[in-house]
């Protein structure tokens, strides 16, 4: 996915919020009313470069037609230190197939844990 504008990640993120909340997408005059925009075309607009940067697919024919384009899976983004400090990757290393309802709220990423302090923490 390209490099995204302020305005742009901003109605990206819009976008994942209502989908989160309600399960479905916001409409454009949702977008528009949020986040101020005169019109609902200025979100049509919006959401048009969004999908020309490969962050959201539009459907056609559908009022809520937003799609979010993202990779399949869960990220492993890195390890985290469970005792001893480690330095944190910041790429990911493998995605895993994993329900996301079985988060509540919705799971972003994973962190392997390496270490043995909490293992008396019952985590």
């Amino acid at each position: 996915m390209k490099e995204l504008t302020p305005r742009q990640a901003e109605i990206l993120q819009l976008i994942r919020d209502t989908i989160e909340e309600t399960g479905f997408p916001p409409t454009r005059a949702e977008i528009a009313r949020i986040l101020g925009f005169a019109s609902p075309n200025a979100a049509e607009e919006h959401l048009k470069a969004l999908a020309r940067k490969g962050a959201i697919e539009l459907l056609e024919g559908t009022a809520r037609g937003i799609r979010l384009v993202q990779p399949p899976g869960i990220p492993l983004v890195g390890r985290v230190a469970a005792g001893s400090p480690i330095l944190a990757e910041a790429h990911i290393q493998a995605r895993y197939q994993i329900d996301p309802n079985m988060f509540k709220p919705r799971v972003d990423y994973l962190l392997k844990v390496r270490g043995m302090s909490m293992r008396d923490a019952g985590i």
